[in-house]
């Protein structure tokens, strides 16, 4: 069975238990913008329910222009006023090559990509970064409540970052 056959199966037992449409705002106005690694259980982790953020991942967690799209709508048309950045221990980005990495692409496809995906050598001071951009983000009206973690992947516990 492949991986997306098992996600259909997975499917088909969620909706005999589904309990129905959830409004389209989430219930704490919350907006959370972490890494897309495999072994972050937001929901665990967060104690989250379905209905309660908006979860944006991408590579390393990184507020690209597209997350900070999203940040924005989710701020303006959807009632969030609160952000987390989320980043974590022995991340893929750590060391990235990003200049290597699009070469490659360009060597492979004849198309050199339009984006970035700049890694980092300190985690700490990345997320900082992080936090300052998601500050700095003019189409955020809610900028005063943006705080920052690190998430130990060995052992579950978040670490509070500030940028200042």
């Amino acid at each position: 069975m492949s991986a997306t056959d098992h996600l259909v199966d997975a499917n088909q037992q969620y909706v005999e238990r589904f309990s129905g449409a959830r409004p389209a705002r989430p219930r704490l106005q919350l907006a959370v913008l972490t890494c897309m690694d495999a072994r972050l259980d937001l929901f665990g982790a967060l104690g989250l329910d379905i209905g309660d953020a908006h979860l944006l991942r991408n590579a390393g967690g990184i507020p690209t222009d597209d997350a900070l799209r999203s940040l924005a709508i989710s701020q303006r048309a959807l009632g969030t006023r609160e952000i987390v950045v989320i980043h974590h221990s022995e991340c893929g980005m750590d060391g990235f090559d990003d200049g290597e990495f699009r070469a490659k692409l360009e060597q492979e496809s004849g198309v050199a990509p339009s984006w970035r995906v700049p890694g980092f050598t300190d985690l700490y001071a990345d997320a900082k970064q992080s936090i300052r951009t998601v500050r700095n983000c003019p189409w955020l009206p809610f900028r005063d409540d943006v705080r920052g973690f690190v998430f130990d992947v060995a052992s579950g516990a978040l670490t509070e970052v500030t940028a200042d």
